[in-house]
């Protein structure tokens, strides 16, 4: 198996890490049916793939067996925002037929966690994510993992992660704060059921801690006091 090296990652402090904890526990709670998640949201730059991948870098910290899958096969981000290092094929090679399935999972640097990069931009990532090899990588690779989770497009703008929902557990969908409307929320939502796809519910990221009286004042002093220095440095 391949190997690629992430030279950048997020430093998450107290508040995100207990976050993305609340998160994992979420989906665990959510029943052990739930083995293949995918996460979108309605319009780029709202924090999908950093949240796809600490999720999955959560699900990793835990003792399970994550792959991660960079499904955004129009415009990845990925590779540049963690700085990958390592000479890869990725998931458009496999889907085109170029390589096989085993030639595109890499062994990263995080314990526990693997992954498909997204490979070179395709010309037709409908119909490449729509057909039977998107699938059947699914299918098979449930056996091998407790946890795959896909970064899927911004479903507001392209319909690939319709295309995506079809083939897994649940789907999470996020929101930048004070941002998207729900009348454009309600639109996602809709062409996930459409594809007869459980929501198992909806991440608020970018939350303005500092001003946001509720969760900034009462969580920061309540986890502070319990948990040990928060908020120290």
């Amino acid at each position: 198996m391949r190997k690629v090296t992430f030279r950048r990652k997020d430093k998450l402090d107290f508040k995100a890490n207990e976050a993305f904890k609340t998160l994992r526990s979420n989906i665990l709670f959510s029943g052990k049916d739930i083995k293949v998640l995918t996460l979108t949201s309605s319009t780029p730059n709202e924090g999908k793939t950093s949240v796809s991948f600490q999720l999955a870098s959560s699900f990793a910290a835990a003792d399970n067996r994550v792959l991660f899958v960079d499904a955004d096969i129009r415009k990845s981000v990925i590779a540049g925002r963690y700085k990958v290092d390592g000479n890869t094929y990725g998931l458009t090679h496999y889907m085109t037929g170029q390589r096989t399935m085993e030639e595109v999972i890499c062994q990263t640097d995080i314990k526990n966690m693997d992954i498909i990069l997204a490979g070179p931009v395709s010309p037709n990532p409908t119909e490449l994510l729509g057909g039977p090899l998107f699938a059947q990588l699914l299918e098979e690779q449930r056996d091998n993992y407790d946890y795959i989770i896909i970064d899927a497009p911004p479903l507001g703008s392209v319909i690939d992660a319709a295309l995506i929902a079809r083939y897994v557990d649940g789907a999470i969908i996020v929101v930048e704060s004070a941002v998207i409307s729900y009348k454009m929320l309600q639109r996602v939502k809709e062409q996930l059921e459409k594809s007869e796809c459980r929501i198992l519910g909806v991440v608020l990221n970018k939350v303005d801690m500092e001003h946001d009286a509720y969760y900034g004042n009462y969580y920061g002093k309540y986890y502070g006091k319990y948990y040990g220095n928060y908020g120290e440095s």
